[in-house]
């Protein structure tokens, strides 16, 4: 179990792009305090809210629909804890529940759902050249640059050069073997700029979670599961 201290006050715009800090990451937080301790401002509870949010934005190329699929990934998966297998990784496992929220979200858009503004302006937008040391036209252009890559290439890219994860875990968190991880990681960078992965990792920001919506996503989870809690009991026989 965690410790009880939180810790408020962090930069979440800047936690992703520490560069050499040790860090426990998103596996050592497997239980509820995760989504207290990203309300807070918690640095690794941060950090698993923006692996969510990216793989989630990664599949449908929309601000809202993605913390929608986040947020819905929480609930599934601290409603009932009891699914989590503890021999596999527990980042891994929940980034497969945000995976697969969005992948739903995304096929009731092609139901008949009109797709998001961000979906429209990142198809269509051209590629502009953004002035130098501007990070917002800079973090503009790579993300247009990764929506124009198929969805099946767009999340294993996010995954390994966004996210910096493992070609093993990557795979884990998809659900697919690891050489075909590899496969579509080598298919995106043909299609990308040869400078691209450098510039990405250089450019802060580039599909990050915004820390209000951090902070909305959870509160919202933790209001509704404590809403289902007192349903559970009071439904429960004396």
């Amino acid at each position: 179990m965690l410790e009880h201290t939180l810790q408020p006050g962090v930069d979440t715009g800047s936690a992703r792009h520490r560069r050499g800090a040790p860090s426990a990451g998103p596996d050592a937080l497997p239980d509820l305090l995760l989504i207290e301790r990203a309300r807070a401002g918690d640095e690794r509870a941060i950090e698993a809210l923006i692996r969510l949010y990216r793989v989630a934005c990664s599949v449908l190329m929309d601000e809202e629909r993605a913390e929608a699929a986040v947020l819905e990934a929480f609930l599934a998966a601290f409603g009932d804890l009891s699914r989590y297998e503890p021999t596999g990784k527990f980042a891994a496992w929940l980034t497969r529940l945000a995976y697969n929220q969005a992948r739903a979200l995304r096929g009731g858009a092609r139901a008949g759902t009109r797709a998001g503004p961000t979906t429209a302006a990142a198809a269509t937008a051209p590629a502009v050249a953004p002035p130098v040391g501007d990070d917002a036209h800079e973090r503009s252009e790579l993300e247009q640059a990764i929506a124009r890559l198929p969805e099946v290439f767009r999340t294993v890219y996010v995954l390994r050069v966004l996210e910096g994860i493992s070609g093993i875990e990557t795979a884990a968190s998809l659900g697919l073997h690891e050489t075909t991880v590899r496969t579509r990681l080598f298919r995106a960078h043909r299609r990308l700029a040869p400078d691209m992965a450098v510039r990405l990792r250089v450019t802060p920001g580039v599909m990050e979670l915004p820390p209000q919506c951090a902070e909305r996503i959870a509160s919202d989870a933790l209001a509704r599961l404590h809403h289902s809690s007192m349903l559970t009991i009071s439904a429960s026989p004396p």
